[in-house]
């Protein structure tokens, strides 16, 4: 539109419109601009912002997030697409997040999760990982449009050994970015990302983690083997994705990773209507794709009240 725009103004410059005719068409144009308008009323968004350096899109409740052009999945498209992004998952991490509550967001991708939790949390601190260079700065841009204090961007990933590792990448889909190839029919180039064991470092940042929140596209279970030592010291509250058609990408089962958490004494749960629900496996017949994680005898209270 830009472009036809452009070459509309080109013509009317150079006399081949007359200005009666320039601005009708012109305002045909521009109409779309009432579109969005009426079309975001029933969305989670309170404003679309244009300027000179970017476009931006502001939720209800303030919190705004910078729109790349070139991806068609990022969460400011997702929730002009479908009203809102993952609303019934965010009411639920709330309910883990105190305000001095030190939280790991593992796949921060633009940083939707850490600045929405960063609120709950004012005098507590939010450690957001992020390995993808392309992504990381926008994390970084949002972060400080947002004006956010206690959220500490780490451009690097986690999993079970520390490495450099090559991902799958596309711009145009940036929250499938994987170390497998998940979507095959789509072109994609290679990028190399450090990823980093968390029971090697992390107990030196922090004494404390209230929650962890691991999106990583299929490679949880690798998070979680490198997370073991860290999670039996710390007992965090964990959401986790586990979609099967991912981790068979990757050699394994969620019943994997809820297996080795359960050796640990974790408990897994699924939302439902705002409440848990406990699953003792994952199968065909199962519907949810996210899951959170309890520790039987530190988190008893939270099981008590919500399931």
């Amino acid at each position: 539109m830009a472009d036809r725009l452009t070459e509309l103004f080109r013509k009317f410059k150079a006399g081949q419109i007359d200005k009666k005719s320039y601005i009708r068409r012109m305002h045909d144009m521009h109409a779309s601009l009432w579109k969005y308008r009426d079309f975001i009323r029933d969305r989670n968004v309170e404003s679309i912002k244009i300027s000179k350096d970017c476009l931006t899109l502001t939720t209800m409740d303030g919190i705004t997030m910078i729109c790349d052009r070139d991806d068609e999945r990022s969460i400011p498209m997702e929730i002009l697409n479908f009203g809102d992004y993952e609303a019934a998952e965010m009411r639920m991490m709330k309910k883990f997040v105190g305000k001095k509550s030190v939280v790991l967001d593992i796949g921060a991708n633009i940083g939707w999760y850490s600045i929405n939790l960063s609120r709950c949390a004012p005098g507590g601190r939010i450690m957001a990982f992020e390995p993808v260079p392309g992504v990381f700065k926008y994390l970084k841009r949002n972060i400080a449009l947002n004006g956010v204090k206690n959220v500490e961007a780490l451009n690097y990933g986690l999993s079970d050994r520390s490495a450099i590792m090559e991902f799958y990448y596309d711009p145009k889909l940036t929250v499938a970015t994987s170390s497998r190839n998940l979507y095959g029919d789509r072109k994609k180039r290679k990028i190399r990302c450090r990823v980093r064991r968390l029971d090697d470092f992390i107990l030196r940042l922090t004494p404390r983690i209230d929650f962890i929140k691991c999106d990583v596209e299929g490679a949880e279970l690798f998070v979680v083997r490198g997370a073991i030592e860290t999670l039996k010291k710390a007992r965090p509250v964990l959401f986790l994705e586990m979609l099967r058609k991912w981790s068979a990408k990757f050699g394994y089962h969620p019943n994997d990773i809820m297996g080795l958490l359960g050796g640990v004494g974790y408990g897994c749960y699924y939302a439902k209507s705002d409440r848990l629900e406990e699953i003792a496996k994952v199968d065909e017949r199962t519907k949810a794709t996210n899951f959170y994680f309890l520790d039987g005898k530190k988190h008893s209270k939270l099981i008590r009240e919500l399931t």
